[in-house]
Order: C-alpha cells, then structure tokens, then sequence
C-alpha cells in the first residue's frame, strides 16, 4: 500500500470520518486560539461540541470577568479564624456529645476519645457587618466590608487528595477538568500573550503534596489546562530556547512544526492537532511576555510593602502580588495555592505561622485591586478543602491542641466580582460539628463562581464518552444571599 493509498483508508475510518467532518471546527478553533482576545461566537454554552477554543456567548450578564483563588491547603481551621463558638470553649476538655457523633465518618480519631477543643485566640468584630474574625488575621479583619464568610460549607471528601480533587475539580475522582480549565474553555483568554489559567504556588515542603492534575485539562483541550508559574528562577520550565538556540531559529522552527501538523490537521481533522500549534505558539510568545511580567522589582516601594514582596523570592505574598499583575493583564483563571494548613498537632503555634504568613499579603491583594478598580470584576476566593474537628487530637497538655479533618462544616470567603461583602452566609451549631443554616455544598460554591461568570452551570456541558458532564457534577445552586 503506498502513502497516497494509506491516506485515504485511514481517512475512511468511521473515527476519522467524523474526525473530517469536524475539520472547521478545529480550524474555527485554532483562529480563534490565535487571535488575540476574541469576541463571543453564537455557539450556545450547552453545546455539547468538542472544538476548543470558541468563545461563546454568556447566559447572563457578568459581574466578574476574571478570578483569583487563594486556596489554602491542607485545611484552615475555621474554629480557630472565622467560626467563634463560645460554647466549645466552655466546654473545653469535655466528651463531645454521643448525639452528634455516633456513627458519624471521623479520619483518624476513630477509637480515641471525643473531647471538646476549644479555641486559644480572641475573636474581634470588623467592618459595618460586625464579622467575627480571629485575632490571628487583623489585616483581613480590616478588609471585612468587602468580603461575604460562608460558615456553611461541607463536603464529601475527608481526605486531603479527594478534598481538593472536589472543590477544584466538581468531583472526588480524578480526571476531571479543573475549574480553571472549564472557565478557559468557556470564556478563551483576554490576552493571547498569556494563558487563560495560570498556577502560582508556595509553602514548599509543608504538609501535602500539590499534584499537577489539579490544574489539569481532564477531558477537556490540553490547550485549557493549567501553566505553573514560578515566581524565583526559570518561570516556566521549558518555555526559554536551549543554548545555541536564537529567537530566530525558534521561529524557523515553529513555521516548519505548523506546516507539517496542518497538513496532518488537514488529513484528519483532529481538533487536538490545532491545540499543538496554538501551544507552540503560545510558548513561543510567552518568551517575551512572561519575564516582563513575573519581575515584580518594577513594583512601586510602598506597593512591595504593602504585600510585604521581596523580589527574587518564592512566596505567598510575590504570589499574591503575582496574582494583581496577571489579572491587570487579562488572565481569565489565576489559581495561588499555598501550603501550611495541616494542623493534627500543635495548632497554636503552627496556625499562627501560617496565618502571618498569609494575613497581609491577602488583604494587600484586595485593597490594591479596589484601589485599581480591577476588584469590581475580579472575584477572589480564600478557603481550603475542608475544615478541622472541634475535637482535640493530640497533645492538649499547657495549652496545646491539635484538630482533625472534618468534612461537615468549615468556612471560606469571597469577595469582589458581584459579591455582597461585610455579610456571613449560614451558621453550624453551637459546637461547629455540623450546619445548622443555610448548607452550601462544593458544586453550589462552583455554581456561584461560574453565576458571577454570566454562565449558568446546568447548561454549560461538554460531551465525553457518552456523558454531558459539567463542572457541579449532577447538584449545585448558586449562593443567593452573597449576590450583589
């Protein structure tokens, strides 16, 4: 069989048959990858089609075009920042009640005695609302008019991998699109020299490990997934040309790859083709935009100070600083995780390290995005995966105190972007073990996200063996009362 011959039964195939039938679509998509910013096709978002990269139109009015997720792994004890229980401290050292716990699902203090932990740290009101926020976080206590605290999250997940797998993938099982990538996928990217959904992380070597499929595009265009950037030494690995290797020969290079996968993308019509091309040439504009972006050091003195940056360094509050750049520049989906979080023991002295750490550069980020007029279209999201026992683990001796995973409750915060801020949203009972008001589970928390976003999430699907899948999985509501 000679080549002409081999082209023409392999594009016969039933696969590549559809595959060809689909070519304007991935030529569609690739234009509208390569063009810079976009205008919305008339593709509804319940479409089930598989080309990347089309823009389509929203299903409401936006109140937030971009997002930053502060995302705090390992689990912050909400007992200890944003959910005040008096009770439990009265009743510290005491059996938590039989009523709330028999039978219950309880990580690893299954055969160890309940008993009551109460909080060491103060809690003070702030802001015109009064929100109760611990004293170990006075700088977004001083942010509070414009935050909206859910004290009525819960979860499935009791460990760490299926918690952040959930909150950022809509589900416990792996795979899944990340919510970056779902959002990149429906909105594209405002900025062509740039991804629309970026990773920043820090707090090396603390607590669990950060996959990488947390950022990835599941099912969905590779073209959607993730990029990690990194805030000291090479920003992205990989991108920069090897030694010998000039801009020039780069673009040598990439006009002949192009050449040859269009004609491959001609052949079969394989939309993943067109997400190789436009790949390359992102990375090929990133050269130039990225390390303009990531050097901070042009930064004003009191700007640094504000977030407490030192440029040059890898840390939460570069990442946060990080964070206000990329979203003056247009990226869609900018992901900070950072890691501290996990306290089965010593939680005084350990969450008050990991509070300083995030504490000024967090309330730095939101007054210099309101003072830039970016907040009024950015949301900006500070939670982890799940909350902490109001039961004791380990060493209660001298004050110490430690608290395990706890799925029925815990806290997060959102502001900016179509959030009513100085307001809390739901309630746990007088011993934080279970919500007593106003529930909001993982997917409404992404179906609120996606709400502010002009996208209704029942109807923004994508077709993948047989399935519509989406990213709030089969629940979800959007979050009402923090609506602006």
């Amino acid at each position: 069989m000679n080549l002409q011959e081999l082209s023409l039964n392999e594009a016969l195939t039933r696969r590549h048959f559809f595959g060809r039938t689909a070519r304007g679509i991935g030529t569609a998509a690739l234009a509208a990858m390569l063009r810079p910013g976009g205008t919305m096709a008339s593709t509804p978002l319940n479409i089930t089609a598989t080309a990347q990269g089309v823009l389509h139109p929203l299903h409401r009015a936006a109140k937030a075009k971009r997002v930053i997720y502060l995302f705090q792994s390992g689990a912050p004890s909400q007992l200890d920042l944003y959910d005040h229980k008096p009770k439990l401290i009265e009743m510290n050292g005491k059996p938590m009640p039989e009523s709330l716990t028999k039978g219950q699902r309880i990580a690893q203090l299954m055969g160890q005695p309940l008993n009551c932990v109460g909080t060491k740290f103060k809690f003070h009101r702030h802001g015109r609302g009064g929100i109760e926020i611990s004293e170990l976080l006075p700088n977004i206590g001083s942010i509070a008019d414009e935050i909206a605290v859910i004290r009525s999250m819960h979860t499935e997940a009791i460990n760490h991998d299926p918690g952040v797998t959930l909150m950022q993938t809509g589900h416990q099982q792996a795979g899944r699109p990340a919510m970056g990538s779902w959002i990149s996928y429906g909105l594209g990217s405002e900025n062509d020299q740039l991804p629309a959904f970026v990773v920043l992380a820090s707090g090396f070597g603390q607590d669990q490990p950060l996959l990488t499929r947390y950022w990835g595009s599941g099912f969905l265009p590779s073209s959607h997934q993730g990029v990690e950037f990194r805030s000291s030494g090479e920003p992205i690995l990989f991108v920069n040309n090897p030694e010998g290797i000039t801009p020039q020969i780069r673009r040598r290079l990439l006009d002949g790859m192009k050449d040859i996968n269009g004609l491959r993308q001609e052949a079969i019509g394989d939309p993943e083709i067109a997400t190789r091309i436009a790949s390359y040439e992102m990375a090929y504009r990133m050269q130039t935009s990225v390390p303009e972006l990531m050097d901070i050091s042009r930064e004003s003195k009191s700007t640094l100070e504000s977030y407490g940056a030192e440029p040059g360094k890898s840390s939460y509050a570069n990442n946060c600083l990080l964070a206000r750049r990329l979203a003056e520049r247009g990226v869609r989906f900018i992901q900070l995780y950072h890691r501290g979080w996990d306290h089965h023991n010593n939680l005084p002295a350990d969450i008050a390290k990991t509070s300083k750490v995030v504490d000024q550069p967090t309330a730095a980020l939101i007054r210099d995005l309101k003072q830039r007029g970016l907040l009024e279209d950015t949301l900006v999201i500070w939670g982890g995966e799940f909350g902490r026992t109001p039961m004791n683990q380990g060493d209660a001796s001298n004050g110490n105190y430690g608290r395990d995973h706890h799925m029925k409750a815990f806290s997060l915060w959102m502001a900016g972007g179509g959030v009513h801020g100085g307001v809390t949203v739901g309630s746990t009972d007088e011993l934080g073990y279970d919500v007593a008001e106003d529930a909001v589970h993982a997917n409404d928390f992404q179906a609120t996200i996606l709400h502010l976003l002009g996208i209704e999430h029942t109807q923004f699907t994508y077709r993948f063996q047989g399935r519509d899948y989406r990213l709030t999985d089969i629940g979800g509501d959007p979050v009402k009362k923090i609506l602006a």
